[in-house]
């Protein structure tokens, strides 16, 4: 592996790393996980804090290419950032069971793919289902070690509409002849979330989302995923996890929040502000669940608040 963040790194051997590359690690219960790394770009000079390694979970039907734009705007500015595919998603192996598709089961995961790493110390993006990770991650890894969350349009209260929406379309059109067929398919069940998208923005969306096998374009996760959420109804209760939230109270938190969101409320957002003694909020024009993180506007947010951890900590 290239060297860690914590090193200071010439201009040559920084010049001279990948953009990003693959690698795998093996889950307690014998599967074949994918994550992928983009190392630092840039030297850091001795004396210097150090910028901060960053690990990124996607969301529930999500995989690694998410973070491609972010990733590679923070690897200019010094950090290794670090993503990984769940099982049944992105490049990992799928479970022959379903059930497995669970957050206890995905936790054991990640913890086995942190201690392979050797992350003494990192930051953590967490996407939808990445952020509820984080929420369960901070009773166990302590401030010295994830010493900051960023919740990327999640938070301790979700509202059930969202989850009803993604129910109905999870598993659904697996498969396309096109990724012009993909995009069409995404504009029609998420445009009115991300009204000021265009063509290209659609376009991009779909080949993060969806591979080309045997002449086809599939959606990169195991359609038996949708079983997770088939038994919802109405009367289904969402856990209250404010009592998890609480024990992020002593690390900086970054709110990513969609305007335009279904999942994430702006009500929630102001109380994750209000009851986190360090917890700011960075909302998104135009769009919904959840944001892309691909404008520079985001990229910036997102530098300041782990410059900010670099300076406070080192």
């Amino acid at each position: 592996m290239p060297p860690a963040p914590q090193e200071a790194l010439t201009g040559s051997e920084a010049s001279n790393l990948p953009e990003d590359f693959k690698f795998n690690w093996k889950s307690p219960d014998g599967l074949t996980l994918a994550g992928r790394i983009w190392p630092p770009k840039v030297a850091v000079p001795e004396g210097n804090s150090r910028p901060i390694p960053v690990l990124c979970l996607p969301g529930l039907s999500r995989n690694t290419r998410d973070f491609n734009d972010i990733a590679r705007y923070l690897q200019t500015r010094g950090h290794k950032v670090i993503a990984l595919d769940y099982r049944g998603r992105g490049e990992s192996d799928w479970d022959p069971d379903w059930r497995n598709y669970a957050l206890p089961i995905e936790e054991k995961d990640i913890d086995t793919a942190i201690e392979q790493l050797d992350l003494e110390r990192f930051a953590l993006l967490g996407t939808s289902r990445g952020g509820l990770h984080a929420l369960i991650m901070a009773s166990k890894y302590s401030a010295e070690r994830m010493a900051a969350v960023i919740f990327n349009d999640v938070g301790p209260h979700i509202e059930m509409r969202a989850i009803h929406r993604i129910a109905a379309t999870l598993g659904r059109s697996m498969s396309n002849k096109s990724l012009e067929d993909v995009s069409a398919n995404l504009e029609r069940t998420l445009g009115h979330q991300f009204p000021a998208f265009k063509h290209n923005h659609w376009m991009k969306l779909a080949g993060q989302l969806a591979s080309e096998r045997e002449g086809m374009f599939v959606m990169d996760y195991d359609p038996a995923l949708a079983h997770q959420l088939a038994s919802l109804d109405d009367a289904t209760p969402l856990p209250d996890l404010w009592h998890l939230y609480d024990r992020v109270e002593d690390r900086p938190v970054l709110i990513i929040h969609g305007e335009q969101s279904d999942l994430l409320s702006p009500e929630t957002c102001q109380r994750m502000v209000n009851t986190h003694p360090n917890a700011s909020l960075k909302t998104i024009a135009g769009q919904g669940h959840a944001p892309v993180l691909w404008e520079p506007e985001t990229h910036e947010a997102i530098a300041r608040f782990l410059k900010k951890i670099e300076v406070a900590t080192f």
